[in-house]
């Protein structure tokens, strides 16, 4: 079985290059909605409460509290990492586990692939890019957030550049949806053949 990562820095297409793949019928596993499923878990958030205390209000969590807060402050960022990211890979495993006999081709979709060494189980990475003030507009205009806290995102993440020396493959996202999907057929069908 191929195990294909799709990965890039915020606002460059990773999730839009998933959602094409995922529509052209291929397996396609979220890993940020993993994370997200995450904050629904009583023993979790009880974690988190522990931890980011301050991320509470009136006996609510609020995540915009939380993400501001570790993506400011880097070694609040590996904190939190250190809780999430065993969970994430144990599901990881699993789903590999789950598709290794009826499936020849699976893909994740993984922000953080490199930081957390989830390479070494994939036999191919895709990396989406996108000029940087496409990026930051995106981005700004996605999650209705400042400049600020942008360059304050960007300041934690891999550079999409380290990413693209790591790929096998570079997919650019500033194209019509019918390009891109165009682009990924082809793409796919290079992968397959390998």
């Amino acid at each position: 079985m191929q195990i294909v990562a799709i990965t890039g820095a915020i606002g460059c297409g990773k999730t839009t290059i998933a959602g094409i793949i995922r529509r052209l019928g291929y397996v396609v596993y979220d890993v940020d909605k993993w994370c997200r499923r995450l904050y629904y878990e009583p023993d979790f958030l009880q974690t988190i409460k522990e931890n980011f205390p301050f991320c509470w209000q009136d006996g609510v969590f609020n995540k915009r509290i939380l993400r501001n807060y570790v993506f400011a402050n880097k070694a609040e960022l590996n904190k939190l990492e250190k809780l999430t990211h065993p969970f994430l890979k144990q599901k990881f495993l699993q789903a590999i586990h789950k598709n290794c006999r009826t499936e020849d081709i699976v893909f994740v979709d993984v922000a953080l692939l490199f930081e957390m060494g989830w390479n070494q189980y994939c036999t191919d990475i895709i990396v989406a890019d996108v000029p940087y003030e496409i990026q930051k507009q995106r981005v700004i205009q996605r999650d209705k957030i400042s400049e600020e806290d942008f360059l304050n995102i960007l300041k934690v993440q891999m550079p999409n550049r380290v990413r693209i020396g790591l790929a096998d493959y570079v997919v650019t996202t500033d194209k019509s949806l019918g390009c891109l999907k165009a682009n990924l057929i082809e793409l796919i069908k290079e992968i397959k053949s390998c």
